[in-house]
């Protein structure tokens, strides 16, 4: 099945992939399964790099192209996502997380994620543990 990135995992598969256990690596590796990234990670990133935190040096273009470099497959936003928000329960308020995984249930991929409050939206969830 497909694999779509949380924005924490994104980064680390891009920037600290030894904060990945090792049956994540070898998952993102292994290419018989696309691996996606959002647009709503970028843009989360973008909202973040703009707040000019002294913990958040990620350039959301440098992300995005890194990705790519990588193989993963860009997943845009669109109007369907955007509308399958709605009908999520309020597991959680993150905007940019209910957008994930309302992107993630209409796909369907798995979802990748450090964030414990996303695992009831569905089991196609899997938490992932960082080293």
């Amino acid at each position: 099945m497909a694999l779509l990135l949380d924005t924490h995992i994104l980064l680390w598969a891009m920037d600290a992939p030894q904060r990945l256990p090792a049956h994540v690596r070898a998952m993102l590796a292994n290419r018989s399964e696309a691996v996606y990234f959002s647009a709503a990670s970028i843009w989360e990133i973008a909202v973040k790099s703009a707040l000019k935190k002294v913990d958040f040096d990620y350039r959301p273009e440098d992300v995005a192209e890194a990705a790519r470099r990588t193989g993963f497959t860009e997943l845009p936003v669109t109007a369907d996502h955007a509308a399958r928000v709605a009908d999520l329960p309020h597991h959680h308020r993150d905007p940019f997380d209910r957008l994930l995984i309302a992107q993630a249930l209409l796909l369907p991929a798995r979802f990748l994620t450090v964030d414990g409050l996303l695992v009831p939206y569905s089991d196609l969830v899997l938490l992932i543990k960082p080293i």
